[in-house]
């Protein structure tokens, strides 16, 4: 089993945290990318058995980077690569407090595959109980693909 966890996470590193409980909760096999370090090769996605995605609120809308993932999704998809979308997919978010990016996340990445359970979501640093929501999510992932 193999999952892709992607993300965006920087100055205060929330969505970081929140992707490294993630991969705790999956287990072996789990691939942590911080989007903001280098950008991933999407003809590597149909390597992966589902994908978990993060991202913080900005202006409340997605990372950059994340979009710039589905762009080149899009063209993979266009251009034939097989294997790319119908994943498991779960979605984590991090916000100063508002959260409105929420909405745009889910309606976006759900293009990639079946979401298991609810987006983690966390205002500002995550909680032990955030934490324990991603490491689950991560279990979860991990169910479906077994």
């Amino acid at each position: 089993m193999k999952a892709l966890i992607i993300y965006h996470s920087q100055q205060h590193g929330n969505t970081g945290k929140m992707a490294e409980a993630v991969a705790e909760g999956f287990g072996e096999g789990a691939t942590l990318w911080n989007t903001n370090e280098k950008r991933f090769d999407v003809t590597k996605v149909p390597e992966y058995d589902c994908i978990a995605v993060g991202t913080p609120d900005y202006f409340s809308y997605i990372a950059g980077t994340l979009k710039t993932f589905m762009d080149d999704i899009y063209i993979a998809e266009r251009k034939g690569v097989k294997g790319i979308s119908g994943k498991p997919v779960g979605l984590f978010l991090s916000h100063g407090g508002g959260g409105r990016a929420k909405e745009p996340f889910e309606k976006l990445f759900k293009r990639l595959g079946d979401v298991v359970g609810e987006t983690v979501e966390s205002s500002r640093s995550p909680s032990a109980r955030v934490l324990d929501s991603c490491r689950e999510l991560g279990k979860k992932l991990a169910a479906e693909v077994q």
